[in-house]
């Protein structure tokens, strides 16, 4: 970057039921980034997709981070991005866009879309890369396609959904199982289904939040995740382990109980440790992954070793998060890592600028 400050857009909120968790991701990066080295300016997105300006987060920033709320709340007056960012880059000010939105109508490529058209450089995934990743049954697919290890699965559309399916579900993956929408991240909406109702009521659960649903096995196996930072030459972090203190891994137990053991890095053999690595990063590029993304596996120690079970392309930044906890014990603190990703963004925008520009 260059000596003058960076004004960094923080989106935040967001329309899809992780709008509280992106709230709370929002205020730790606000908490983060060197207001010497940027000139932050916090942008809410509404439950009912309204955009403001968070004229309260910007006041608490300015009173020190100590004054910053918990979480922060998309509430403001109406925020038109882009007459302010067009303005901004025609004077030549550097600007970058930091979506940490979670789920869909903002990690599945809508918001990219709308950045990419507005000629906005901004953190993570582009548009396919995002929307590819965020669709975990699209994305099992191409990852299959690929030779990645996952476990066995099975996705369906809504129309496709009947009592009969059901059985044949059982069939094919036994129970437990574990029912996901496929469009929605923070184990928002998985069940765990031990018998044949609990199947049918977990997916008319799955149902209410997406028309695409993935079923899969259960697996006995050790939760583990890897961070992954870069665009064309990925690097991955040490690798952590998730001991859930639920049944598994709930939305819960991530953002509410914090009953969750978290191993940091993990306890594994050095091989083991650079498979996983390996894996993590032929993923990211896969799935046309750029700027970071989470990969999360499971292991067998004694049967098919990794599994990949998804990445996700904008992993949560609180304060109980695995993403940023794994490239600290990597070595690169959390101000560190926003500072690499916007550097990142700016340098595929750059990059993308020189095949467009004739």
């Amino acid at each position: 970057m260059t000596g003058s400050r960076v004004r960094l857009v923080v989106l935040f909120g967001g329309q899809s039921a992780e709008h509280d968790v992106s709230c709370v991701s929002a205020r730790h990066v606000l908490a983060a980034v060197d207001p010497a080295r940027y000139a932050v300016e916090p942008v809410g997105i509404t439950r009912d997709g309204a955009w403001v300006r968070a004229e309260d987060a910007m006041a608490a920033l300015a009173r020190g981070t100590d004054a910053l709320p918990d979480s922060l709340k998309a509430v403001g007056p109406d925020y038109d991005l882009l007459p302010a960012m067009h303005g901004a880059l025609q004077e030549g000010e550097q600007v970058v866009v930091l979506p940490v939105l979670h789920g869909p109508m903002g990690e599945d490529g809508t918001v990219q879309g709308f950045l990419e058209l507005a000629g906005v450089p901004y953190v993570g995934c582009g548009v396919l890369g995002s929307a590819l990743t965020m669709d975990k049954a699209k994305a099992k697919e191409v990852l299959a396609h690929a030779g990645i290890p996952q476990c066995a699965h099975r996705s369906f559309h809504a129309p496709q959904w009947s009592p009969t399916l059901a059985d044949e579900l059982i069939d094919q993956l036994g129970l437990p199982a574990f029912v996901k929408p496929a469009n929605m991240g923070s184990s928002i909406g998985v069940s765990k289904a031990t018998d044949r109702q609990g199947l049918i009521t977990a997916v008319e659960l799955a149902l209410t939040y997406d028309e695409w649903i993935v079923v899969e096995e259960a697996v006995e196996g050790r939760e583990l995740e890897c961070s992954v930072l870069g665009n064309d030459e990925p690097r991955v972090s040490l690798p952590g382990e998730i001991v859930p203190g639920d049944e598994f891994y709930s939305y819960d137990d991530k953002y509410h109980d914090e009953a969750a053991g978290l191993v940091v890095p993990a306890e594994l053999p050095d091989d083991v440790v650079v498979e996983m690595q390996e894996l993590a990063a032929d993923a990211f590029r896969v799935l046309r992954c750029e700027g970071l993304a989470r990969a999360d596996f499971f292991y067998e120690e004694h049967g098919r070793g990794l599994l990949l079970n998804e990445l996700n392309t904008m992993p949560g930044f609180t304060p109980i998060s695995m993403y940023p906890k794994l490239w600290a014990a990597s070595g690169v603190s959390y101000p560190e890592l926003i500072d690499e990703l916007v550097e990142l963004a700016l340098q595929r925008h750059a990059r993308r600028r020189r095949r467009t520009d004739h």
